[in-house]
Parts: C-alpha cells; structure tokens; sequence
C-alpha cells in the first residue's frame, strides 16, 4: 500500500487536455460550419485516392494533395476560433495569437514536402513509364476542383487570407498577373477579377485542373503516358512555388522579426516621441510581429527629474498606440545629480582640516650595500659617487607643514589670513628644531650645496 494523498489534483493526459479543448471550440455555433465541410473533406479525400491508384496517375495524386491541404486549413480555422476564445494566462502573458502562426506554417511546410515527394515519384516514373488508365481521371479532377473552390469561398480562413495577402508574390501569380494585364487591356471589367492579384489558392487548383485536363486529352488521343508524369511535375512546382513564400513569412512572424512595411512608420513614431515634452531619450527599442496583424514591443524612455512620469507614460502609449497593440514602457528619470552645497550643513567629513598636516615620507628598504651618508646603493667595483651630501635619507623623521592657510569663507572656519612677513619666519621644520634654518630646507646641519662648509665633502679628482 502507498502513501494517500488526499485532495491530489488529477494529471490528466495530452489527450485528455486535446479532447477538453475540442469541445470547447464545437460547442461554438460557428465552428459546425467548418467541422461539416471537414468530414466532407476527409470523404472525398478517400474516394479521390482510390481513384488515383485504380488510374495510377501520379498527377491526380498530386492534384488530391491539395484536397489534404484544405483539409489542414480547415484545421487552422479551427484553431483561430480556439485563440479567440482563450484569454492571457500567466504562461502565456501574450495570449494564444502564435498557435495560428505555427499552424499556418506547419501546413504549406506539409504541402512542400508533398510536393517534394511528387517531384521524387516523378523523377523515377521518366525511367519506366507505366500506363495510366483514363476512366476516372476526368472525374475525380472535377470532384476535387469543386470541393477546394467551394471550400475556398464558402469559408473565411482569417489566417489564411491575411497570409495570401501579405506574403510576397509567387511566380505563379506574377506571370498570371502579366497576362491578366494584358487582357484587361482589351476586356476591362475583368479587371477586378483578375488585378492586383488573384487568390493563390484558387490559382493553383484551376491551374492544377487545367493540366490535368490536357494530361486526359492527349492521352485519350495519342496514348501519350509521360504527359502525365509531367503535368504532376508542374503541380508539384506550382504548389511548392505557391507555398514557400507563406512558409517563409509565417517564419518570420515565429522569429519575432519586425514586419518591413511597418520599419517606416515604427521610426517616424519614435522621432515623434523623442520630441515630447520632458523626454530626453528612447532607447533600446524592440517591436515584433506577435500574431497575423498584431505587432508586441517594449521601448526605455529616459526622462528629466522634474518630468511627471505618469503624464509621459500615458503620451508615450498614445503615440505608439496606433501601430503596436501589445507595448510595454519602462520609465525612467535621468540619473545625473547636480552635488548641492548649503550654507547651514556640510558633511562631517568634508573639509574636515586640522592644524598641521603630517606628510609621512615614504619608507625606503636598505639594500644590502648602501651608503648611509648618501642613501644610495653603491658597489664594490663602482667609483664614489661625485656629490655626496649629509642627507639623511630614510632616516628623515616626517615633516610638519604648519595649516596657516585662508579658510573658507562661511564654511565654520577662522576668518582672515596670515601676514605676509610672517611666511618667512614660519619656515619647515621638523620638531625641536625651530625656525632657525631657512626657507629651503627643513634639514639641520646640511650644507649648501655650492658653499664651503665643514660638513660637506671634498669634490672628487
């Protein structure tokens, strides 16, 4: 028998946890819509590859891959439904706008390497053709060319629409687009059908119906097999050419890279906010694509001492508002403090001056050859030094500058200054010598040096 712990929480399962969320989001009226065309899709998906290995067209199955991409973008639909319905929770401070992100680039990377796989198939099928039997290859085109279009215009795939549109151009669509101009030019109300540019979705799957059949034609007139395997090649190319550039922006929206279209205007906001009244810098700014349309940032602004905070805070976020929906900003005042000096109180340890200043001189180490009359290190093989005076050297007791300086004035010092004959008498001085010896020097009994006294030694020949 273990141990019983009572009240435990129960640790449910990832399943567990999938199913709850699940049924979360089906008890939402919107989301029936998208759960029916879903089991319609996973039918017709089944019929569609049974038709493809009864034909044995790989084109009719690289046309059913994009049936199984639809599938995936009913998924992400799902799952934008999910992220609306959950709020913030402390694990996930910026919400649930990523999912979508992550889902929408989980599907076009599946249709890349669907279309690889195609390309693959393709590439062994130029070496032995085998033969491809027409009976349902018209058929299932059609099915399938109707489910995606129904599908595509029935249902509002936000994530999806807003990555078409701002994702780059494919090939696909730029030279749609050049033909598309030059048509308009003599019918002009296909124009906005036609211009800017069409769906990329709906693109594809007319184009992939449109090879399919041809491959049908010319196979029901000249027994030509390997169109087929070429029509799969053109569906495989479109479909990667069409998915990689939604692939490569929601990579970027998941590596919290700025959007280029928004640098611009993210530049001309900060310059704005630069020139508010108190703010004196803004620095270490950082602004990220957080979901499909939303933009996170966090920005330091440095402001003067007498500035009020909460006014600068609140034009700041009025001003960056407008393009970033999740902004965080760090308030700060300037740093740099003036010293002030008052008349009335100064620190105790400030101009805290006695009467006499000692300066202890510096000890110096005698080596083990010096000569005390000179303190200078001397050799046995060197010649006498050519100056040698009766210097003390380490043996100097420190000397004693007498503080006869001008105090401060109103700083709590005595007032008024010394004469000026008296700076004479004062003199260095070490103690119990007095002032007798000099202005020069403090030392007693040393001799001058260019004079002719006892104590000093004779110049060396």
């Amino acid at each position: 028998m273990g141990t019983i712990h009572l009240f435990r929480k129960s640790q449910r399962s990832l399943l567990g946890k999938l199913t709850q969320e699940f049924r979360s989001v089906a008890a939402d009226r919107r989301s029936w819509k998208i759960l029916l065309f879903g089991a319609i899709n996973i039918v017709c998906t089944g019929f569609l590859l049974m038709w493809c290995s009864s034909t044995n067209s790989i084109a009719l199955t690289a046309y059913t891959y994009l049936t199984i991409f639809d599938l995936f973008s009913l998924i992400t639909c799902l799952i934008s439904y999910w992220v609306m319905m959950k709020k913030p929770s402390p694990a996930y401070s910026f919400g649930f706008e990523r999912f979508e992100v992550l889902a929408v680039f989980a599907s076009t990377v599946l249709a890349q390497l669907g279309a690889l796989f195609i390309l693959k198939e393709s590439a062994e099928r130029f070496l032995e053709q085998p033969e491809i039997h027409t009976g349902r290859l018209l058929v299932g085109t059609f099915v399938a060319l109707s489910f995606n279009l129904f599908t595509m215009l029935s249902i509002r795939n936000k994530p999806f629409a807003y990555v078409s549109e701002a994702a780059s151009t494919s090939w696909l669509q730029e030279h749609v687009a050049d033909l598309s101009r030059s048509l308009c030019g003599i019918i002009p109300g296909l124009s906005s059908i036609f211009l800017p540019r069409m769906n990329p979705f709906i693109l594809i799957d007319l184009a992939g119906a449109l090879a399919l059949c041809i491959t049908y034609m010319l196979i029901e007139i000249n027994n030509y097999f390997a169109v087929d395997t070429a029509s799969a090649l053109a569906i495989a190319l479109m479909t990667f050419g069409t998915m990689y550039p939604m692939s490569v922006y929601s990579g970027k929206v998941l590596l919290q890279t700025t959007p280029p279209h928004v640098i611009g205007q993210l530049d001309k906001l900060i310059r704005e906010v630069s020139t508010l009244d108190g703010v004196l810098e803004v620095r270490n700014e950082h602004f990220w694509t957080l979901g499909f349309g939303s933009l996170a940032g966090s920005v330091h602004v440095r402001i003067r001492r007498d500035a009020n905070e909460q006014m600068v805070l609140a034009h700041v976020t009025n001003r960056l508002y407008t393009l970033v929906s999740t902004l965080t900003v760090q308030i700060f005042k300037d740093d740099w403090i003036r010293p002030t000096l008052t008349s009335g109180t100064i620190a105790n340890n400030m101009l805290n001056l006695s009467d006499h200043h000692i300066i202890p001189m510096p000890p110096l180490k005698m080596a083990e050859n010096s000569n005390v009359a000179t303190s200078t290190p001397a050799k046995a093989s060197s010649p006498p030094p050519e100056f040698s005076f009766n210097t003390p050297g380490k043996n100097m007791n420190p000397v004693i500058l007498v503080n006869t300086q001008t105090r401060p004035y109103r700083l709590g010092f005595n007032r008024g200054t010394v004469p000026y004959s008296s700076v004479f008498t004062q003199g260095f001085g070490v103690p119990g010598i007095g002032a007798t010896q000099g202005f020069r020097t403090g030392l007693i009994n040393a001799p001058h040096r260019y004079g002719t006294g006892t104590q000093g030694q004779p110049r060396p020949q």
